[in-house]
């Protein structure tokens, strides 16, 4: 039996149509599906958003690690081939250091805000799907006003006003290099522009003619060879991460209102929110204390320098305490914008918690979930274990 004939039949099961009857009610539910062994889950969940009568929903698949976010991600895209599914991953290249970002990861994470924010006409093109995982869900957001007030919008046969659209790219957080390679680069070369918008897998080159736009096309960047044609593109910077960006919310607020919300453990979730913040707070008190360590020695070698007039300050650097020498030194205020940016979205935060009244549903690895506010939640377990009723969050 391959993939094709498997997924039918969940298709076509008549508890499939019950679930799909649960999804569409206007209350809030909380369902357990039990019994699901392997690849199960990923055929439930694609069949569901396949299903014709629950075309009009989003659905957040939250898994227990990026491992097994990753992992689910593939196995949907094969098994129904959609153009709105999104890998949401960390934007942080290590989980305890909050300053070095993964800048695929950023443009992975935009694009998928920016496919959410964006509004249609059509109910079937409206869907998008999304996987996570705790520490990506963990990472605030922007508003959705904010993510499209700062979209540069290019189109075939447009006239550019060329110096104010290269300020425009430099003021929003893009560099000017020699080639693009990654996403947040731009390079003007005679009447070629080529820009790395954080919304697209690979750059934009437009092709100028004086002023006009004359085309725009998608180029690998290694082979910079054009691909395809495009008549009109959306240029979106990493609004998610800069400090200017205005009021940050959690995922959760950011979805639609129509959205599915999948769990595969909430208790194993929840954990790992907590861990995260406590990261944070290390992260950020490692930061106030190397910035301590320095005013103290450059006020130290001030003083030096002072009391002994004719004679040079002593500038040798002294080597730094061990707690304190593999942190990099950063203002205060960016510590607290850190704190901000990647504010958690963990059990004492309760208006997130409470934006789970819409519909939860979780995959449960045997483990009874806990509902979030005053939520229903599903939960599909892979064992026959009765599930325990659960504990509400306070």
């Amino acid at each position: 039996m391959n993939s094709e004939v498997l997924l039918g039949s969940f298709l076509h099961s008549p508890r499939l149509f019950q679930l799909a009857d649960r999804l569409l009610l206007s209350a809030p539910q909380r369902i357990a599906c039990k019994n699901l062994q392997g690849s199960s889950p990923a055929f439930l969940i694609s069949a569901i958003f396949q299903h014709e009568t629950t075309s009009q929903l989003n659905h957040l698949v939250v898994c227990e690690d990026a491992e097994a976010a990753a992992y689910l991600h593939n196995t949907i895209e094969s098994l129904t081939s959609a153009l709105d599914l999104f890998y949401f991953p960390s934007s942080f290249k290590n989980k305890k250091n909050y300053k070095l970002l993964n800048s695929s990861h950023v443009m992975l994470r935009t694009e998928a805000l920016t496919r959410l924010a964006a509004k249609t006409k059509n109910i079937l093109t409206a869907k998008k799907l999304i996987v996570t995982y705790p520490e990506a869900l963990f990472e605030k957001v922007v508003l959705p006003e904010a993510l499209s007030e700062n979209i540069i919008s290019l189109k075939a046969g447009d006239t550019l006003d060329l110096n104010n659209l290269l300020g425009k790219l430099v003021d929003k957080g893009f560099e000017r290099t020699d080639f693009v390679y990654e996403p947040g680069q731009f390079a003007l070369r005679g009447g070629i522009l080529d820009i790395y918008s954080f919304g697209n897998e690979k750059p934009y080159r437009v092709e100028l003619f004086g002023n006009d736009v004359d085309s725009i096309r998608i180029f690998d960047p290694e082979t910079q060879l054009s691909e395809r044609k495009l008549l009109q593109v959306n240029i979106i910077p990493n609004v998610d991460n800069r400090q200017d960006s205005g009021e940050k919310i959690s995922l959760l607020q950011f979805l639609p209102e129509n959205t599915v919300i999948w769990m595969q453990d909430w208790a194993f979730t929840r954990e790992r929110l907590v861990i995260q913040e406590e990261d944070l707070g290390l992260f950020i008190d490692g930061v106030q204390a190397e910035r301590d360590f320095r005013a103290s020695r450059e006020a130290e070698e001030s003083f030096r320098g002072a009391g002994t007039p004719g004679k040079p300050a002593n500038r040798h650097r002294r080597a730094l305490p061990p707690d304190v020498a593999t942190i990099e030194p950063v203002d205060a205020a960016d510590a607290v914008e850190q704190r901000r940016l990647s504010g958690p979205v963990g059990p004492d935060d309760a208006d997130d918690l409470a934006l789970l009244d819409r519909k939860v549903h979780a995959i449960d690895g045997g483990n009874s979930a806990e509902p979030l506010g005053h939520a229903t939640q599903l939960q599909l377990s892979c064992t026959h274990s009765e599930v325990s009723r659960s504990e509400r969050l306070k």
